[in-house]
Order: structure tokens, then C-alpha cells, then sequence
């Protein structure tokens, strides 16, 4: 049986920490940033965890 691939959409947006969750930078930061507000952008520049179903969804996409 052939070998499993990564997603490649998801092998740029998402990431594994050495325990195992699942880190992604936090959406809207791209563009249009003159009509967000200070701290909007700052809470932006975070990174986030995704938990439960969805973890296990990416993580199968990942094949780590």
C-alpha cells in the first residue's frame, strides 16, 4: 500500500507542538488593516491551538 501524503494546504497553515496540539497564526491579518482597530491587530498577532474534532482532522491531514 503507497505511502499516505501530507496535505500541502494544511502542511503551510498549521503546525504540531511537541505534545501534539495542532498551533495556527490567527486569520485577518492580511490585509485591510487601516480599518481594524490597534488592538484588534495586536490580539491578531497571537498564534492560537484548534481543539477537539477539528485537531484530530488536521492531524490526519498532516501524517506526522
Amino acid at each position: 500500500m503507497p505511502k499516505q501524503k501530507t496535505h500541502s494546504g494544511v502542511k503551510k497553515r498549521f503546525s504540531l507542538t511537541a505534545t501534539g496540539k495542532v498551533k495556527y497564526a490567527r486569520p485577518n491579518k492580511g490585509h485591510f488593516l487601516t480599518t481594524k482597530s490597534k488592538s484588534r491587530k495586536r490580539k491578531l498577532r497571537k498564534g492560537s491551538y484548534i481543539a477537539g474534532k477539528n485537531q484530530s482532522n488536521i492531524k490526519k491531514l498532516l501524517v506526522k
